[in-house]
């Protein structure tokens, strides 16, 4: 049988003290595993105790103290830890933060590092792109992870941290109803915050058939973590499933659609559970759809992000999108170049068929939206600065730029002086637009709107 086709089963969570004697029923339960999940380091102690050692967890106190983002581990999630190799274990990496591991965060880098709050007509609706947005229904998640790129409101206060608070309110959400019903060009609505597995099955229906409801909305997404952290939800809590299946058959009756849309990052998050769980949709007609975030010593590698790519086939899940990792407080050590991401582009595709193969994008800082890794204007691999333009969205560039620490040391360097960070910026805007410049006469298509200007938090 192929690799990606055998799947971890059986009592596996057995191999946490905590768990020894935690039977079948009790371990699929989702409320079990939400009443114990994990939310401190003593906490972290308790369940795991001598499979890693005192060292460790003093790290893992160390690391929670200056994390932005608050820790919340499922018992399922700490099972397939592989607690022989904290350290390097994938699925640690991203929801277990660790002192020792912590890198300063990118010079220039913000606290929304997309602007979402700029691109937002009314409290948790971001209206970026013409004819779809984003309503962020709530600020909480079943699991929180550390490379969240909403940690500026998602997961509650921090040490480190306080943030914008979106709780889930039917005001703030007629407010976006509102909205939407006046702007007759938007048809697609992504419905995300937080994570749509913390709505009630009310709420579900709630927002489903009020977006339903207008006229110019054709295309509903429900984004969520939960099946990759918390597959025993969709298994086990009827009501839930139940609320969301009857928004997406009222949908197709209407001649619309209902999709969701996970976020699975390494095969070690896709069990048997995971696959029982995804048919669960395929069985109701729900397409299901994959965002991935690439992160370094996670899925940076080409074999790994084949297996992921193969097993979520193999589970009816699309590979929709892998994201370079966007410039999140407190987690350079995630971080990886946009050069990684376009070697992985170009040896994942074709290992399997293309409507099963995910599309790299770099979600652009500062309101740019998703761009292909490919389509920069210009890119310093020295520097590390990423130049792209986004003319269906908004005139002029945006930046992205690579960790410091994967950079040359001569370009370190330069990196340590505020004065030096601007001139390589401006360095790099000028040579992007001598390139657009040069190629004008080679194409039919007008780039007057590349001439606008430099999309920069720090220039706000």
């Amino acid at each position: 049988m192929p690799c990606h086709r055998q799947l971890l089963q059986g009592d596996f969570w057995r191999r946490i003290p905590a768990y020894r004697g935690v039977v079948r029923g009790e371990f699929h339960e989702y409320r079990f595993q939400m009443r114990h999940s994990v939310t401190r380091a003593d906490q972290l102690v308790k369940v795991v105790q001598d499979l890693a050692p005192k060292s460790f967890y003093a790290d893992v106190a160390d690391g929670l103290a200056r994390a932005p983002m608050s820790v919340r581990v499922s018992p399922y999630l700490l099972s397939l830890i592989d607690w022989d190799d904290p350290y390097q274990d994938p699925i640690r990496r991203q929801f277990i933060p660790v002192g020792s591991q912590v890198l300063p965060d990118h010079p220039l880098l913000g606290f929304d590092p997309l602007s979402e709050q700029s691109d937002s007509p009314v409290p948790g609706l971001v209206h970026r792109y013409r004819d779809r947005v984003l309503l962020l229904a709530l600020d909480t998640c079943p699991v929180y992870c550390r490379f969240c790129t909403r940690s500026y409101t998602v997961g509650g206060d921090t040490e480190a941290l306080g943030k914008l608070s979106l709780k889930a309110k039917e005001e703030r959400w007629k407010a976006a109803f509102e909205y939407l019903a006046g702007r007759p060009e938007v048809e697609d609505v992504v419905v995300s915050g937080g994570d749509c597995y913390n709505l009630r099955p009310a709420q579900i229906e709630y927002i489903g058939d009020s977006l339903l409801a207008l006229p110019n909305i054709l295309r509903i997404r429900f984004g969520t973590k939960g099946p990759a952290v918390m597959p025993q939800k969709i298994l086990t809590d009827d009501a839930w499933v139940g609320a969301l299946s009857v928004v997406a058959l009222r949908a197709h009756r209407m001649g619309k659609e209902v999709a969701v849309h996970v976020h699975f990052n390494h095969p070690s998050e896709i069990t048997q559970m995971t696959k029982d769980a995804m048919d669960v949709f395929f069985d109701r007609g729900i397409a299901v759809r994959n965002q991935a975030v690439l992160q370094r010593g996670v899925n940076d590698s080409v074999a790994t992000m084949r297996e992921l790519t193969r097993r979520l086939g193999f589970c009816h899940v699309q590979p929709y999108y892998v994201y370079v990792h966007d410039l999140v407080s407190g987690v350079e050590d995630l971080r990886t170049t946009l050069q990684t991401a376009m070697d992985l582009e170009k040896r994942v595709r074709g290992d399997t068929a293309g409507f099963n193969t995910p599309a790299f994008v770099c979600d652009a800082p500062s309101g740019g939206g998703k761009r292909s890794v490919h389509s920069f204007e210009h890119y310093d691999r020295e520097t590390g600065i990423a130049v792209f333009a986004s003319p269906a969205v908004k005139p002029g560039f945006f930046l992205y730029f690579d960790p410091v620490d994967l950079l040359p040391e001569h370009a370190r360097e330069r990196w340590r002086d505020p004065g030096e960070q601007r001139r390589m910026i401006a360095r790099a805007i000028a040579v992007a637009r001598a390139e657009v410049r040069a190629h004008r006469g080679a194409s039919a298509i007008d780039t007057r709107d590349v001439e606008g200007p430099i999309h920069a938090w720090w220039e706000s």
